[in-house]
């Protein structure tokens, strides 16, 4: 049986705090417009820049142009933000369409990944005035200890356009989902978000989760969700709640990291592997269900901090956890009534089974009847398979493709994305998924996919269960089958995608004209946001 990694809340040990990378910032000036590069991560064969430009002036600028060398070894491999030509070691960045005036003080973020080591650039010009004042940048960047300040656009970009217009060419969506309970024994914060780079990345952040009980949206936990007080050094831009705030916890933590990413969407998701049950009662009345979603979503307490609503419905006319018998078009009523109550404007999206076997999950919903009232939808291309199955055989909880041997017909994530698309469901209106941890099994000998095993690997929080930055140190991939990575370390094998299968698996994306990806969750990357870079990167 597929199971989902979202559980009930994980509670533990402390897990240390994650620090921020410290940027290295190379600053050129314009007149009174000035533009920096600074590196937010270097892994030696690849580095991440941010380039801000800010207008010192009294006047609006209404477009701009930058014009840069890179030193020999280093180059631009993806970008975003910014429409970027190259000429050999010459590039030229100019202003997204999108993007509107930069205001007089206002400051507007690009970014780039690059190869080789960071190197800062020469020779830079802005709207074709020396960067540099007529003095050369320095090759090497000075190290600064405070991080560049980052404004995103004036005018964000239309991450998302209501349903049914697709969404632009080139506008992937990159979804991360922040699960409510990470800020106990995980100790991952909204600041994690920031801090590691990713908030720069993401179009769209879930929050889970909502509660589903008696035919109602309900709070998931209000001490994590509203009431938890953040210091100073926990908080998102560096200030304590007081005793007396209307809002505090992760809603409020949210709030400030929209201010400093005003193109963040968050769409607040219910259900989930534990509280799907609730579902049930939701369909005997899908009105007074959406009236409920609606009034919680919309409580002016943080009625600025939602975008829109998701539904993690784990499964209707089918098994999860619990098993439902609503029929088939249960999920198209529920989606339906909550498309009208919360009307055109807002976003509507739904997590949903990747099972493409025949006479499978997928089979038994009308998900496409459901389509036209969703902004998106999210097959949930990840656990396949694990230690759920406690005596193996071994194989990848999250692969791409079939491959010789696999242990069930339909388990794979081109097979959901294809039936979903036989079904008239647009490709444009689908996410790949993607799990930042993986599977593992303990007494297995046999390297390859395929082994017998005597139970479930070892992990931090859940038996079976281990972050992506954990296993790329504790048990390095060894080999790929399917599009998808794993590895043998002793006795225990690990199946998980590594950012080279991460890449693979979003040009796989593109080719199928899908809306983008998405992931579970931000917490099993990087402490520098290696898989969300692969992600954002790879569909660039």
């Amino acid at each position: 049986m597929k199971r989902s990694l979202r559980r009930a809340l994980w509670v533990g040990a402390v897990v240390a705090v994650t620090v921020a990378t410290v940027p290295m910032a190379s600053a050129f000036g314009a007149g009174s417009v000035t533009t920096s590069f600074a590196r937010v991560t270097d892994w030696g064969t690849g580095h991440e820049t941010r380039v801000t430009i800010t207008n010192g002036s009294n006047a609006s600028i209404s477009t701009w142009r930058i014009d840069f060398e890179l030193p020999s070894g280093t180059s631009i491999s993806s970008f975003w933000d910014a429409d970027v030509t190259r000429d050999g070691n010459r590039y030229v960045a100019v202003k997204k369409s999108w993007a509107g005036a930069l205001a007089p003080g206002a400051s507007f973020s690009w970014g780039y990944n690059g190869t080789g080591a960071y190197r800062a650039p020469l020779n830079c010009t802005i709207n074709g005035v020396s960067c540099g004042g007529g003095t050369p940048p320095p090759t090497t960047a000075p190290p600064t200890t405070t991080p560049p300040t980052t404004t995103p656009p004036t005018t964000a970009p239309p991450t998302t356009a209501p349903p049914p217009t697709p969404p632009p060419s080139g506008d992937r969506k990159v979804v991360g989902y922040f699960a409510q309970w990470g800020v106990y024994g995980r100790n991952y914060h909204v600041r994690n978000i920031h801090t590691s780079g990713s908030a720069a990345k993401l179009t769209h952040i879930l929050y889970a989760f909502g509660n589903t009980t008696g035919g109602r949206c309900t709070i998931g936990d209000s001490y994590a969700d509203y009431e938890k007080a953040y210091t100073a050094a926990e908080s998102v831009d560096g200030v304590a709640d007081t005793w007396d705030q209307p809002l505090r916890g992760s809603f409020n933590q949210l709030r400030k990291l929209k201010r400093m990413y005003p193109h963040l969407k968050v769409i607040w998701s219910f259900g989930g592997w534990t509280w799907s049950g609730g579902f049930t009662q939701a369909a005997q009345n899908p009105t007074a269900f959406a009236q409920s979603c609606y009034n919680l979503v919309e409580d002016p307490r943080w009625a600025d901090v939602f975008d829109g609503i998701d539904i993690d419905w784990e499964y209707p006319n089918a098994c999860g956890l619990t098993c439902d018998a609503s029929g088939p078009n249960a999920f198209k009523n529920v989606v339906s009534a909550l498309r009208s109550r919360f009307g055109s404007s807002a976003l509507v999206t739904a997590a949903i089974t990747a099972d493409g076997s025949n006479g499978g999950k997928i089979d038994a919903t009308d998900y496409a009847g459901a389509a036209a009232n969703l902004n998106w939808i999210m097959p949930m291309t990840y656990d396949y398979f694990g230690a759920f199955n406690a005596q193996g055989p071994t194989a990848p909880h999250s692969p791409l493709h079939s491959y010789t041997g696999i242990p069930q017909q339909g388990f794979w994530s081109d097979a959901a994305i294809q039936k979903l698309k036989s079904k008239g469901i647009p490709a444009n209106k689908l996410l790949l998924g993607i799990g930042f941890y993986g599977r593992g099994w303990t007494g297995v000998t046999q390297t390859t996919p395929g082994g017998t095993a005597t139970g479930p690997a070892p992990g931090t929080y859940e038996q079976g269960i281990e972050d992506y930055k954990v296993l790329k140190n504790s048990c390095p991939a060894t080999g790929t089958i399917g599009g998808t990575a794993y590895a043998k370390c002793g006795s225990n094998w690990w199946s998980y995608d590594t950012p080279s299968t991460i890449n693979g698996k979003m040009t796989y994306a593109k080719n199928q004209g899908l809306g983008g990806a998405f992931f579970w969750e931000l917490s099993g990357d990087t402490s520098n946001g290696e898989l969300i870079s692969a992600v954002r990167g790879g569909l660039n």
